[in-house]
């Protein structure tokens, strides 16, 4: 009987489908389809990372793949797609016999730390729990290991999707955090004051946390650190898409969106419509759109939100249409805020979205020849804003981050700050407002409201003394009286700022006046700028002949 059972073993393990052994060559077989397929289909991916960089990766993995385990072929994979900078471009940990374990808690990062947010009851002791270190490594240099194999757009979308990359042992194992990979992973957690070492035992195969919204939220085997006496509207009815309520006291509508998709009961444009005739017909003075967990969808449903904002007069005004972004705000909810932004009196509140204002979005799905592991890489390009205002992502004109303790409490700081937000004499794009007044030739006023609103904390948004430096150098050779002047402003602003001295620097100098161009470069220097400004300006210095 042992005897039968061991050929059927040895039989099952050759044959039986999934379960054989892929050999080296077959993992560099895979590899270099995915680096032809990149550059014979994909090469306009090419647009943070250059084909060369891509290149010398691909070859180091696979001089590599030799000496390695099958996990950290796949890791490898991960952090080479993960040059492009595009969330949707992605490589699958999921994928049959290759799927990789998850350890049972989701983390969490808070504006005091990342928390263990939700957890499996067997380790319950560790609900609530601060971070400090994974396998003895700390938190923070176990994130700068794990960052570079993930697909991040930003750092925002690290936080909301790269985070839980330090709960997957496969992934630990591959970025140097644990030395063997270990389905056992101990971490060094804080509690009530206490440090203490917690071990997790990873889930089976194919188990997963139950996340929704990024969040565990308590059920049958699983716990979360939030109070259970209330629910915040920001997780209420989390079974609909969209759903809205009526704040009487405040006068306010707050609406939750959760995803750019169609609801089974009722259509975008249905419940839109049903929104904009309750604001007709109510005592409604402010609009709250709550985007903070909306992670895309179809982004040609978006136009009745646009539409139905731009007609109502009474709430499409600045501070009265306030819009919340966080990092789960992705993709086709990333063309909606870009829309919001170029079309309405929109302020955002809360925290800066997961997507690059334009991206490549719209994934394929190739599976590698011999693994059959699915690669997506994103196909179209979506640009809603001028490439030269493109940026990282959305940020917030009212940065908000919530705390632990206000989230276990069922505080939201977020749609606090919304509710009390004054949109009195506010302009949610300064620097429109300063090219106006500059076109027309109002310096007095441009001066006046420049300090102004330097000084008004609810500017804290923008960063003033880089984009009048960016200004001014656009200006550079075609205009340099007036860059000069943008400058010279600057530096009455930030009298200790290298930056706006190297500046004031170069204009003097495309004018031709060596002397003064020389006098401010020393200035700058003697204000002790990063090693990269000092160079510069040394290097201008000596283009003037010390």
């Amino acid at each position: 009987m042992k005897q039968i059972l061991f050929i059927l073993g040895i039989v099952c393990l050759y044959m039986c489908p999934g379960q054989a052994q892929m050999t080296s060559s077959q993992w560099q077989e895979d590899l270099r389809f995915l680096q032809e397929t990149v550059h014979n289909e994909y090469s306009f991916l090419f647009k943070k990372t250059t084909k060369e960089i891509f290149d010398n990766e691909v070859e180091q993995l696979y001089n590599d793949i030799p000496s390695l385990e099958e996990h950290e072929v796949i890791v490898g994979m991960s952090r080479i797609i993960a040059l492009f900078g595009y969330g949707h471009t992605d490589i699958s940990f999921s994928h049959a016999e290759y799927a990789f374990r998850r350890l049972p808690f989701n983390l969490y990062q808070y504006e005091d730390g990342i928390y263990i947010q939700g957890v499996h009851q067997d380790y319950s002791n560790a609900l609530g729990a601060k971070l400090i270190a994974i396998n003895n490594v700390p938190t923070q240099e176990a994130i700068e290991k794990i960052y570079p194999a993930v697909n991040a757009e930003n750092d925002q979308y690290f936080r909301a999707y790269g985070l839980n990359y330090l709960g997957i042992p496969e992934v630990l194992h591959a970025q140097g955090i644990t030395s063997n990979l270990e389905y056992s992973v101990t971490l060094s957690l804080e509690k009530d004051g206490t440090v203490f070492q917690q071990s997790f035992e990873a889930l089976p195969q194919g188990d997963r946390v139950p996340i929704q919204y990024n969040q565990v939220f308590a059920h049958e085997n699983w716990l979360e650190a939030r109070h259970q006496d209330s629910t915040p509207l920001y997780i209420k009815n989390r079974e609909k898409l969209y759903y809205f309520e009526h704040l009487e006291e405040e006068q306010a509508i707050y609406i939750r969106h959760s995803s750019i998709m169609n609801d089974r009961t009722e259509s975008m444009a249905q419940f839109y419509d049903r929104v904009f005739d309750f604001v007709d017909h109510n005592d409604v003075e402010k609009l709250i759109l709550d985007l903070r967990f909306n992670g895309g969808g179809n982004n040609y449903l978006n136009k009745p939100i646009i539409t139905g904002i731009i007609e109502q007069q009474k709430i499409n005004q600045v501070g009265k249409l306030m819009v919340i972004i966080g990092r789960q705000t992705f993709s086709a909810c990333q063309n909606l805020v870009n829309e919001l932004s170029n079309y309405t009196n929109v302020v955002f509140v809360g925290e800066g979205t997961a997507e690059n204002l334009n991206f490549y979005g719209d994934t394929r799905m190739i599976a590698l020849p011999n693994t059959q592991i699915p690669i997506f890489l994103s196909y179209a390009w979506w640009q809603d804003k001028p490439q030269s205002q493109n940026a990282d992502g959305t940020a917030p004109h009212v940065p908000v981050m919530m705390s632990f303790e206000e989230y276990i409490n069922n505080e939201d700081p977020v749609l606090d700050a919304a509710l009390s937000f004054s949109g009195d004499n506010f302009k949610p794009d300064p620097m429109d407002h300063i090219v106006n007044l500059f076109a027309e030739g109002r310096m007095d006023q441009l001066r006046t409201d420049v300090i102004s609103m330097v000084q008004d904390p609810r500017y804290v948004f923008f960063d003033f003394e880089s984009e009048f430096i960016k200004s001014g150098q656009s200006l550079l050779g075609a205009n340099n009286m007036a860059a000069l002047s943008i400058f010279e402003m600057t530096s009455q602003i930030y009298p200790q700022s290298a930056k706006v001295w190297s500046a004031l620097g170069d204009g003097y100098s495309k004018v031709g006046d060596v002397i003064k161009a020389k006098g401010f470069f020393e200035k700058a220097l003697s204000l002790n700028p990063d090693a990269e400004l000092a160079d510069y300006t040394k290097g201008r210095l000596k283009e003037l002949g010390e």
